[in-house]
């Protein structure tokens, strides 16, 4: 196990006014967590954290962190328990660090990567499904994995690979399901087309649905309209 140090110093002052002032002078807000002791406010310097980000994989490494100065430094061994970044611009605002024993097991999230090219992709025109991503483990410190590997290379259509396939190092306990399936290489997904209208069909037209005439109630008279009544009264002239 490579042993990663990074140098933090205490901070006295807290709340959005201090946090962003440490963060103009290049400084990254941070805490360290302990189960049943009061949490430690530090910072550190914003180029040392993004350079180690960049030259390790930050989840689920064990970082010694070197608190205070040269001859009063305490080591205070942690990991990386979540990383606030800024919505907009996604600068890094705040590290958030778990003090751990490295004699006692915890509980991480190990990812899964694929090996190879599956037959059902490279000869049969499928495609390569990534089911489940992150595997939920128990294990010492010292021994987590960096990830899980599973070979595809052997996978055809319809074929797929379970969590129970993956091989597990010694001192490892999986606590996800094993049954899950973590790759799969399915049919390709056609797209569905509009159907063209069959020659000589004739296309139909909307249903027009025209207002019904209200019928007057039995017994009741029909009103009459004013030209009904001058036909009426020129009839009565006629007979006269």
């Amino acid at each position: 196990m490579e042993e990663i140090f990074l140098d933090v110093q205490p901070r006295q002052e807290s709340g959005k006014s201090a946090a962003n002032r440490l963060r103009r002078e290049g400084f990254i807000p941070a805490v360290v967590y302990k189960d049943g002791q009061e949490a430690m406010a530090l910072k550190v310097s914003h180029h040392d954290f993004i350079r180690m980000m960049h030259q390790h994989h930050v989840e689920n490494i064990i970082i010694s962190l070197r608190v205070g100065e040269d001859k009063k430094q305490k080591v205070r061994t942690c990991m990386i328990k979540e990383l606030q970044y800024d919505p907009v611009h996604d600068d890094l605002l705040h590290v958030d660090f778990q003090e751990i024993s490295l004699t006692e097991a915890i509980k991480v999230n190990v990812p899964v990567v694929s090996k190879g090219e599956p037959i059902g992709v490279k000869q049969e025109g499928g495609s390569l499904e990534h089911i489940l991503w992150e595997v939920e483990v128990e294990c010492l410190p010292t021994q987590i994995p960096k990830n899980f590997e599973a070979d595809v290379t052997n996978l055809k259509m319809g074929d797929s690979i379970h969590l129970k396939d993956i091989p597990v190092p010694s001192g490892v306990k999986v606590l996800t399901d094993p049954e899950s399936v973590v790759f799969q290489v399915s049919a390709p997904m056609k797209e569905e087309l509009p159907a063209e209208p069959v020659e000589g069909e004739e296309k139909q037209e909307p249903e027009v649905i025209k207002e019904k005439k209200e019928l007057p109630a039995e017994g009741a008279e029909e009103e009459v309209k004013p030209k009904d009544k001058e036909k009426d009264s020129e009839k009565d002239k006629d007979k006269k």
